[in-house]
């Protein structure tokens, strides 16, 4: 299924009428691949706290989600750096559900809200997708899950 999850996702983003829809300009790509490292750039950034502290002080609403299973990004150094925010918590850690089943665990803060997926990997979208769409639909809409 992943696998079918990447072609999908290959063949959608090549298509020129989604291309259009998200006003990409022609010629700027010819190909979108998943993943491009060609582009030179420098992994300089260490610590993302200062740009969420801003955020939080601008009200943006973020949303924070992590796989359970992600071995680039472990949830538990997530946690950490949010905590490390010393925001309000307005909804404790608790389950979040998809068609009744428990999808993972979520805490909501003023501004935050963190979204743990479970068998989920470092892109909680490729792995748990239908979970992803109705944690995504339900934030967008600020529905609660």
């Amino acid at each position: 299924m992943r696998s079918q999850n990447l072609i999908t996702s290959f063949v959608w983003a090549n298509d020129p009428t989604v291309q259009e829809a998200l006003h990409i300009r022609k010629g700027t790509i010819t190909e979108w691949k998943r993943c491009n490292e060609s582009i030179s750039y420098e992994r300089n950034v260490e610590n993302v706290l200062q740009y969420h502290r801003i955020f939080s002080k601008k009200g943006y609403e973020v949303l924070i989600t992590s796989g359970d299973h992600d071995m680039i990004a472990p949830y538990i150094g997530t946690l950490k750096w949010i905590r490390m925010l010393n925001l309000t918590v307005v909804d404790n850690w608790r389950p979040w559900h998809v068609n009744g089943q428990v999808a993972g665990y979520t805490e909501k803060y003023k501004n935050n809200d963190f979204y743990l997926t479970f068998g989920a990997g470092h892109t909680v979208s490729e792995y748990k997708p239908k979970e992803c769409l109705a944690m995504f639909h339900r934030w967008l809409s600020m529905r609660p899950l």
